[in-house]
């Protein structure tokens, strides 16, 4: 995301790109309207050929499209040359036609409307009177050519209201760097820079180191045991686990007829434990006052030899805080894949002892001294059977379940309670969620942060999973996982 900035400082047209669907022209004019800027839309510049061909439901070629671009590339030429600032709006699908509008104009900035497939369908579908017919969104996503780091490109996601779209773009855009989440201290935080949401009586601190979340807050009460701004992270409070949560034995796994290791990182017990993106700086993509969106490569490496694009966004609700995360292969072969999240609960209560927990799980996994499974059995009749609200007491816990009770909506959900019964936190497991771990944190280096919280770390997939295979995700190339899962509040108000 960085870019040059003496360049920056002479920025004076924005491109916005993105296949059908994308809401280009929606976005376009109302950033054109917030920055007091010209606005033009590069369906003004198709012939009427070009406009007739595609109401008959035929894709343009490339030959179609090199006097369109011309055009639309002459007349960015007069406006810069006249000192117009403007917003133009093309859909610019290869990186070649991008190449055409962008190349020697360095005052233009490249923003790309990024949305999955359905939900473009979904507003192509509801679309009147357009000579864009939605059948042709296909062929729109055959050829597309995602801007790449060197375009420098900000990319902002489109599941979220036209407003909060130019708002995200807005923040992201050069000279607005505390809103990029540039740290007050000038970048000597050991998690590098941090963002602050805010909705209402809810706010909650990202940082950019691993993507963590560092604070939750609800009317002034902290319902994480995170760490401080300016502290570093410990325990995994908050970190994103990525390409798969928990452990892997001896850091050995075979996939695909490959023997494969990756580091160990848990060396007193030979484990590589909770991914390769922990240490990683992400880079914000998209922001608005509540809500951020962070993004990283996965390059391939030794024992992961796949690339992967990687994104979470965090976003302030009604209900709570919602976090999504999504992986994409951008590689060229099958990549093995898991994900989980590491977050600390608190209730206010000096321990967890008293604190009242309730995991809705049938199963849990048995694990030997290295915390690896070595079975699965009923909670059932064990101490290990929280199905019904109880007090933790001082059974320490660092325990996969499974077998997830859900309601209607398809969440399972995991609450601690204040002793009184009258707050709480739930947390709530969504889409691409199969397990959680629950830990007490007795065996934490600093000891005295042990039993202060409790970790409740959603997983896609159990611990071991890519010796096991276990609910392990094999992403094909092009295909994307989906993991959700948040905090709500209860009983702050």
């Amino acid at each position: 995301m960085a870019l040059d900035t003496a360049a920056d400082e002479r920025r004076r047209m924005v491109l916005v790109v993105g296949v059908a669907g994308s809401g280009k022209s929606t976005v376009g004019r109302l950033l054109a309207e917030r920055l007091g800027w010209s606005y033009r839309d590069a369906d003004e510049f198709h012939s009427e050929a070009n406009r007739a061909k595609m109401a008959a439901g035929r894709p343009l070629t490339d030959g179609d499209r090199r006097p369109w671009l011309e055009a639309i590339g002459a007349w960015m030429d007069r406006a810069l040359a006249s000192g117009e600032q403007a917003v133009v709006t093309c859909s610019a699908l290869k990186r070649a036609y991008r190449d055409r509008l962008l190349t020697g104009r360095p005052d233009v900035l490249l923003v790309y409307l990024h949305g999955s497939r359905e939900l473009l369908a979904s507003r192509l579908a509801g679309r009147d009177g357009h000579f864009f017919p939605a059948a042709l969104l296909d062929s729109q996503l055959a050829v597309l050519q995602e801007p790449e780091p060197d375009e420098h490109p900000l990319v902002v996601e489109i599941d979220q209201s036209p407003e909060d779209v130019v708002a995200s773009v807005l923040s992201l855009m050069p000279g607005d760097t505390a809103a990029a989440g540039v740290p007050a201290d000038g970048g000597r935080s050991p998690t590098g820079a941090s963002w602050r949401l805010v909705r209402g009586d809810q706010s909650a601190v990202v940082v950019q180191l691993g993507g963590a979340l560092r604070d939750y807050t609800v009317h002034g009460r902290p319902l994480l045991d995170g760490f401080p701004e300016g502290a570093a992270v410990t325990g995994g409070r908050g970190q994103l686990l990525v390409p798969w949560p928990n452990r892997v034995g001896d850091g050995r796994y075979r996939f695909e007829g490959r023997e494969l290791r990756l580091p160990l990182t848990e060396v007193e017990k030979g484990n590589a434990i909770h991914g390769l993106l922990r240490w990683v700086l992400w880079k914000p993509l998209a922001r608005t006052e509540d809500s951020v969106l962070l993004g990283t490569t996965l390059c391939p490496q030794p024992g992961y030899p796949f690339l992967l694009d990687v994104r979470v966004e965090y976003r302030l609700g009604p209900e709570g805080l919602g976090v999504a995360v999504r992986a994409t292969n951008t590689g060229t072969r099958p990549a093995p894949y898991g994900v989980g999240q590491h977050p600390y609960l608190t209730v206010g209560t000096e321990l967890v002892d008293s604190a009242v927990l309730t995991v809705p799980a049938r199963y849990r996994l048995r694990t030997d001294a290295r915390g690896l499974p070595v079975g699965r059995e009923p909670v059932d009749g064990t101490p290990y059977d929280f199905r019904t609200a109880r007090p933790v007491g001082g059974l320490p816990l660092d325990t996969a379940f499974t077998g997830l009770g859900r309601g209607p909506d398809g969440r399972a959900t995991v609450r601690l309670a204040h002793p009184s019964g009258q707050e709480g936190v739930d947390l709530r497991l969504g889409e691409g969620t199969r397990y959680v771990q629950v830990y007490t944190g007795d065996t934490l280096a600093e000891p005295e942060r042990r039993r202060r919280g409790i970790a409740v770390e959603a997983m896609s997939c159990p611990p071991d999973a890519f010796r096991s295979g276990t609910d392990l995700a094999v992403l094909e190339p092009g295909a994307t996982h989906v993991f959700r899962w948040g905090l709500n509040p209860r009983g702050y108000a």
